[in-house]
């Protein structure tokens, strides 16, 4: 039995931040186990699976023979044919009405295996490492660690379905959603590449910064250019009762506060913008902002309908659990209410705003929150006016249309969008769960647990929003300015909600100090990372490492926020 323990192990496999820092000492087993490790530790997923499941609704499976790389029956053929580094798997025309469909690789599963997931959409709190639980579900991508080696196995970001993972003993399944709403696509003559399989091994000698990194890297071939994010959102002090003048005075404070010769900062005006009193003309009120050598940006929520909008250009109820609470939201699978839905990003631009925040489309579209998917992202039983595409591919090609609506230049920021399909389309991508300007507790459980086990990401796929450090009088700044000094050095994206009474000369020389910071390009490793789900030990470079305190004297709450 190895005397490496489980806590040596995934301690020496914290992986985050990007900075170009040496890598971490690796853990070296004899040259025995290592050799006993490789044959179970990493499970080849890029061969020909050992059994291909379809159904036409979960209680219609239709097991497929084998051919070569071909499985069929006798209305329906799937290719899974390995290519070099990667595994495409291949739908073709069929006149059935698919819904899932499961492959399955026989494998035995290294004994004390641990297993990292990702999320559907934004993390809600949850992400952290774990034993097997063979039932549990691991959307798109999961990482796993055995002795000394980081492995990974996932879909390329882009997907054609919504994809989610299992591990158990006995090997490992890949499941793929190719609903059209909760209901089967209609293909038709349509061959349709549902998603392509990609794997790492970890090296010996590798950093696990360095194996997460590159295996993030491998899904994702053209993530958008590397920008630099910060300045100030009004939401966590504001909450929606803002108006023009006091996003001036938060661009005017930003503006105070910003490195020399650092690149432009932004001041988001958040929800509540709708309220014409409050907000007489954005167009003014966006170079009002620019005035003061900070980039304007606006918050939308692109699917949203009026009361009065026509049904046929809305989505069907039936997508929510209660429809009688539904949320009336455009059909993006309609022309003419899709360009409604664009219409709201061309007149930010036409504003003059260079950043749009975009938000609740992953529930507007599907009726529900990512913690609340589990294994079925949508309800059964409603489909979209556009019954030929699934989900997945709805959602890729409406985001593809807000980037060219958007243009090239303007800055895109996604908010309960699905960052695997927002990948190589968003410049940013928020990756938690809202944070709080009125309970501490809600900051700790969802941003420091995002920063900690999303960083990977960073880069790879687009910029990590951990989201905004509130600065109010409701919430400790002794938390606070902590939270801040991680967002900072980890290089993310970095906004503050600063509420005019809370910010005082310490708060400012604060943020000055985390603005220069976060525009220096650092990076941040959670060290032990197992312990918890929101690690408070760090480490920024191979000399600079801090602990942070992110309980106050009571602990944790636990209770609902």
């Amino acid at each position: 039995m190895s005397s490496i323990t489980r806590r040596d192990l995934v301690a020496g496999l914290a992986c985050a931040g990007l900075a170009a820092s040496a890598p971490a000492e690796a853990l070296r087993p004899s040259q025995t186990e290592a050799s006993a490790s490789r044959t179970t530790a990493f499970i080849d997923v890029l061969r020909v699976p050992d059994a291909v499941t379809v159904f036409c609704g979960l209680n219609h499976p239709s097991p497929l023979s084998r051919s070569g790389t071909r499985w069929s029956s006798s209305h329906l053929q799937i290719i899974t044919a390995p290519q070099q580094a990667s595994l495409p798997i291949t739908l073709s025309p069929t006149p059935l009405h698919p819904t899932h469909i499961h492959l399955r690789w026989s494998s035995s599963v290294a004994p004390g295996t641990l297993v990292l997931n990702d999320a559907w959409e934004r993390s809600y709190g949850n992400l952290h490492w774990e034993s097997l639980v063979p039932e549990r579900v691991l959307p798109w991508y999961f990482l796993t660690a055995n002795r000394e080696l980081l492995n990974g196995y996932g879909v390329r970001t882009g997907a054609a379905a919504l994809c989610f993972w299992q591990i158990d003993p006995k090997g490992i399944s890949l499941w793929l959603n190719v609903c059209n709403g909760g209901d089967g696509v209609h293909l038709r003559d349509r061959e349709l590449l549902t998603a392509t399989v990609v794997s790492r091994q970890g090296m010996q000698g590798e950093s696990a910064l360095d194996a997460a990194r590159l295996f993030c890297r491998s899904l994702c071939d053209h993530p958008r250019p590397p920008v630099t994010l910060y300045g100030s959102n009004d939401w966590y002090y504001a909450y929606g009762h803002n108006t023009a003048a006091q996003i001036v005075r938060d661009a005017e404070l930003v503006a105070s506060l910003v490195p020399a010769h650092a690149p432009r900062p932004f001041t988001v005006v958040d929800g509540g913008w709708d309220n014409r009193k409050a907000f007489p003309d954005m167009g003014s009120l966006a170079a009002s902002v620019r005035r003061h050598h900070v980039r304007p940006g606006i918050w939308i929520r692109p699917l949203q309908a009026d009361a009065d909008t026509p049904p046929s250009l809305l989505l069907p109820a039936a997508r929510f659990k209660e429809p009688a609470g539904a949320v009336p939201a455009f059909d993006p699978t309609v022309p003419e209410a899709l360009e409604r839905v664009l219409g709201k990003v061309t007149q930010a631009v036409g504003w003059g705003y260079d950043l749009i925040k975009h938000d609740f489309s992953t529930y507007d579209l599907l009726g529900q929150w990512g913690f609340q998917m589990g294994a079925q992202p949508t309800l059964p039983r409603w489909s979209l006016h556009d019954r030929t595409h699934t989900n997945a591919e709805i959602i890729r090609s409406l985001y593809q249309s807000i980037r060219q609506a958007a243009g090239d230049s303007t800055v895109l920021l996604g908010c309960n969008t699905v960052g695997h399909l927002a990948a190589g389309l968003f410049d940013a991508q928020r990756t938690g769960d809202d944070v709080s300007g009125q309970f501490w507790e809600r900051t700790r459980r969802m941003g420091v647990n995002t920063l900690a086990f999303r960083i990977p990401q960073h880069r790879s796929f687009f910029a990590l929003d951990p989201d905004c450090v509130p600065i109010t009088t409701k919430t400790p700044w002794s938390c606070n300015r902590q939270w801040l000094d991680l967002v900072a050095r980890s290089g993310v994206v970095l906004f503050v909600s600063p509420q005019p009474a809370a910010m005082g000369p310490e708060q400012r020389e604060a943020v000055r100090a985390a603005f220069e910071l976060c525009t220096n390009g650092s990076g941040a490793t959670a060290s032990a990372w197992e312990d918890n789900t929101t690690p408070d030990h760090w480490q920024f470079s191979p000399a600079m490492q801090k602990d942070y305190d992110w309980y106050q004297q009571s602990g944790a709450w636990p209770f609902k926020l």
